[in-house]
């Protein structure tokens, strides 16, 4: 479905801009009347991670004069195997300065606006307000159905991409002319059933591959060329190198949209009932070291994947994923007459396991809070961490 352009053209381009974007001039359908609305628009990217890293050059190369970057992040050596718009020498440094520094080589020609903060009820319609569009780059569901539905408040489309190890989606959502995200996912899915990137990894490279698809459909959007992904999910297979597309429809039977809420709860980033489990049975890194230095009798067990045991594991654990654990699978390989304490990256699979085993009758149980991540930073910092 062609939609009409959604920027109005700038007064002129300069002759230095003409130079530059020359390219653009000489494709008719883009032509200088499209360059000017390119120059006029208003472009605010969330995330300057790894879709917003290729995203957020090829918007300020494409020439979109004013870009928003909201990003409270410091740049991490972890970041840089994807997150192309910072270097070694940014580690350290805000993410949104980082980006800011590299937009201003890549284009001086564009304004960059910053919003260093944590994005949440209190202050994303106020951000969204002063853009014409919004690229959602997010990797959690929480602020991808807070984004959605402050656009749909605002009555501004996005353009959303997601990636996961070798797959990718994209999609634009305006709910003026067609679906919104709760009507590609009505309900999040149940806590801790969809990895992240940070438990799950992501190849590089499917980074630019699903952030300049993203910058493709705004630059239609702005421009009102061609036929955007509204209505269309395209998902992409870099195994298969494989793209398809599906149909997605408006729900007649949605409730409206007509306020913000609490997204944490909505989505809830770890159950109930692991909540329910941790809290009186959660221990310190420096804990641990202490029960394992005084000569304490327990079984460590790591909750994380194979993968994940041989980059970096905590003396004395042995691997049991939190999948048997869930399954039941893992009961039979414990020793009933030893405390276990459960361990993951950072905590979150180790409460969901930990539910398990207290339900399975091991009631005194416990697991690391902030898991194999806490031990190197607390206890054993000569570890890698990931």
């Amino acid at each position: 479905m062609s939609l009409p352009p959604l920027v109005e053209p700038a007064d002129e381009l300069t002759v230095d801009e003409v130079r530059r974007y020359s390219r653009h001039l000489i494709i008719p359908d883009v032509g200088m009347s499209g360059q000017k609305r390119l120059k006029n628009a208003k472009v605010l990217v969330v995330g300057a991670g790894g879709l917003g890293s290729p995203a957020l050059l090829y918007l300020a190369a494409a020439g979109v004069g004013t870009l928003g970057i909201v990003d409270f992040d410091e740049v991490d050596e972890s970041n840089l195997q994807r997150q192309v718009i910072h270097g070694q020498g940014d580690l350290g440094k805000s993410k949104a300065q980082s980006a800011k520094e590299s937009i201003a080589e890549t284009n001086p020609h564009v304004e960059v606006i910053l919003h260093e903060v944590h994005l949440d009820t209190s202050n994303v319609l106020e951000i969204f307000e002063n853009y014409d569009l919004i690229l959602d780059g997010t990797d959690n569901f929480a602020t991808r159905y807070m984004v959605n539905d402050a656009a749909v408040l605002l009555g501004k489309p996005y353009v959303w991409g997601s990636i996961f190890r070798f797959d990718g989606q994209v999609s634009v959502f305006w709910d003026a002319y067609g679906p919104n995200y709760r009507d590609l996912y009505p309900e999040p899915p149940p806590p801790g059933m969809v990895p992240s990137c940070a438990e799950g990894g992501v190849l590089g490279v499917l980074c630019a591959s699903i952030g300049s698809i993203m910058v493709n459909e705004a630059i239609k959007l702005i421009t009102g060329i061609g036929d955007p992904l509204l209505g269309r999910l395209m998902i992409y297979d870099a195994l298969e190198m494989t793209w398809r597309t599906v149909k997605v429809r408006k729900d007649p039977d949605a409730k409206p949209i007509t306020e913000l809420i609490d997204y944490e709860a909505f989505c809830g980033a770890v159950s109930e009932e692991a909540q329910a489990a941790a809290a009186d049975s959660t221990i310190t890194a420096p804990e641990l070291k202490s029960m394992m230095d005084s000569g304490q009798e327990f079984t460590l067990v790591d909750v994380r994947e194979p993968h994940e045991y041989e980059i970096v594991r905590i003396p004395g654990s042995v691997l049991i994923p939190k999948g048997e654990f869930l399954s039941g699978e893992a009961f039979e390989k414990l020793p009933q007459n030893k405390r276990l304490v459960l361990h993951c990256k950072s905590g979150g699979r180790s409460a969901e396991a930990l539910a398990a085993a207290k339900g399975a009758g091991f009631t005194d149980a416990v697991h690391v809070g902030g898991g194999v991540l806490a031990w190197a930073n607390q206890v054993d910092p000569s570890l890698p961490t990931y």
